[in-house]
């Protein structure tokens, strides 16, 4: 063999470098000059490579612990992330599991029970008046034909305005609740008399010294001083004229027939005669005088509560022929109607709180019933309900087209006019208990099957069944009177259902 001779000493490394020194038993000894790479030093003439490096299965041995530890690293996150998703047959199990049940319960209190009443409403006045031709004034009238309008659609009208005119004859307004039925003549007596008395006064044209009630000559001053203000004569009662003539000649015959009993000195009996002749004479022509004076004739006038009064609809047009109605008139401050079914009517009384709300401004304001209808689609009439006693015309008109058992609401104050034909809703307290009781929601009392009525405590997980007597109930409460004193008391907690409880995670 051929023989190696070493260049430098030194010992080997762990990188592969070899100690070189004589050789033994003929045989070259090998020197590394420093690390040998993975390809093996070189020979010594440079021709070519040498014999395979220790070191090179060291970095082979490097690199397989690497690709382990990559790999095991890579083995465990997928694990990690297949746990995510993989559950046990009991995990499974108890997420489908249905969630464990729960008592609902509700506190006892102690207040007044009301029950509710929701209906709709129309906003209007408190008095409707149609307005109708009751027959043509005067003896040269022909026929009946409107020949001026003077009021307006939506317009106001106050006391003593003239509305239209028929057949050149006025119809105006004054201020009375007995509605007409008769033409007003000297010599009348009655309320009529007296309310017509009473609006000549408020508009300035006295009665005089009549007395209340009846049509004397004060009052016939009156009636043709208001018609001259109004720019019309007033119509005189037919045949007065000549009535007071024939009364004017009998008068003066009477006088004379004893003027000359006295001249002639007669005395006696003719005399006695003659004296009381021309008394009844004179009486006679005073009460001519009086039934001749001017008339308010039934065709010529409207009464109406209060003014200012609303024209809410005009059909009379100049030159037309006076239907069945001229117009609607609406007077005093406004209120709501609305209609209650047959179940609602046992509940709806006069005199019950009322919240009314404008659903289209958000206004919302209480009131009280007035007149609850016995008689369904005829509304009851407002002055007998509140008390005056007087009759009227109200609810008349529009108002009287309603469905239901009628009623009426008077709001605590004043409604804004803008409000006036909008559709409201009404919330009537209809039941409530007399003062504070003990209540429960409805779903908490039960019934047994002999008929006892209970509610069931739930207190610190227990649970304790108290017999009761129910009483008033509205707006899902119900009065409950424990049949043992103290048995409850409010803030107690009773059942009142039960609910899901969230499934728990394993």
């Amino acid at each position: 063999m051929s023989e190696f001779r070493g260049i430098n000493s030194g010992s080997a490394s762990d990188g592969g470098a070899v100690s070189g020194g004589a050789s033994a038993s003929g045989q070259g000894s090998l020197s590394g000059q420093g690390s040998l790479s993975d390809e093996g030093s070189p020979s010594e003439d440079g021709s070519g490579p040498g014999r395979p490096h220790a070191g090179d299965g060291t970095a082979r041995r490097r690199r397989t612990v690497v690709a382990v530890a990559v790999g095991a690293l890579l083995l465990s996150g997928g694990g990690v992330a297949a746990s995510a998703f993989v559950k046990s047959p009991a995990q499974v199990a108890a997420d489908t599991a249905p969630p464990e049940r729960d008592v609902l319960t509700a506190p006892v209190e102690q207040r007044v029970i009301t029950d509710t009443v929701v209906t709709r409403g129309t906003v209007t006045a408190a008095q409707s008046v149609p307005v109708t031709p009751v027959g043509a004034s005067g003896e040269e009238v022909a026929r009946q034909i409107v020949t001026k309008v003077k009021a307006k659609a939506g317009g106001t009208v106050r006391q003593g305005e003239v509305l239209l005119e028929v057949s050149a004859r006025p119809l105006f307004v004054l201020k009375g609740t007995v509605p007409v039925y008769r033409d007003l003549k000297p010599g009348a007596r009655g309320n009529d008399v007296a309310q017509v008395q009473k609006a000549f006064n408020s508009l300035g044209h006295s009665t005089g010294s009549d007395p209340k009630g009846t049509y004397g000559p004060g009052t016939q001053a009156a009636v043709r001083s208001f018609y001259r203000s109004i720019g019309y004569d007033p119509l005189e009662a037919e045949g007065g004229e000549e009535a007071v003539s024939a009364a004017r000649t009998a008068e003066k015959t009477a006088r004379r027939a004893l003027e000359e009993l006295e001249a002639d000195d007669t005395g006696g009996r003719p005399l006695r005669y003659a004296r009381e002749d021309l008394a009844e004479a004179r009486q006679a022509l005073t009460e001519a005088e009086a039934a001749a004076g001017p008339v308010v004739p039934a065709s010529e006038i409207v009464f109406l509560k209060d003014f200012p009064a609303r024209v809410d609809s005009l059909t009379a047009q100049p030159g037309s022929v006076p239907g069945e109605r001229l117009m609607v008139l609406s007077a005093g401050e406004l209120v709501v109607r609305g209609s209650l079914d047959s179940a609602q009517k046992g509940l709806v009384r006069r005199g019950q709180r009322v919240r009314i709300l404008s659903e289209a401004t958000g206004a919302e304001v209480t009131g009280r019933i007035t007149s609850v209808s016995d008689t369904p689609g005829t509304p009851a009439a407002d002055g007998a309900a509140d008390g005056t006693g007087a009759e009227g015309e109200a609810g008349e008109g529009a108002a009287a087209q309603v469905s239901g058992f009628p009623y009426t609401v008077k709001p605590d104050k004043p409604l804004p006019p803008a409000l006036a034909s909008q559709d409201v809703r009404l919330t009537v307290e209809a039941a409530a208990s007399d003062g504070k009781v003990l209540v429960v929601p409805v779903s908490a009392v039960s019934a047994g099957v002999d008929g006892t009525t209970v509610v069931t405590v739930y207190e610190k997980g227990q649970r304790r069944r108290v017999p009761v007597r129910t009483g008033t109930s509205g707006d899902g409460y119900v009065e409950v009177r424990p049949e043992t004193a103290d048995a409850l008391a409010p803030g107690a907690r009773v059942i009142v259902g039960v609910k899901p409880a969230a499934g728990k995670a394993g």
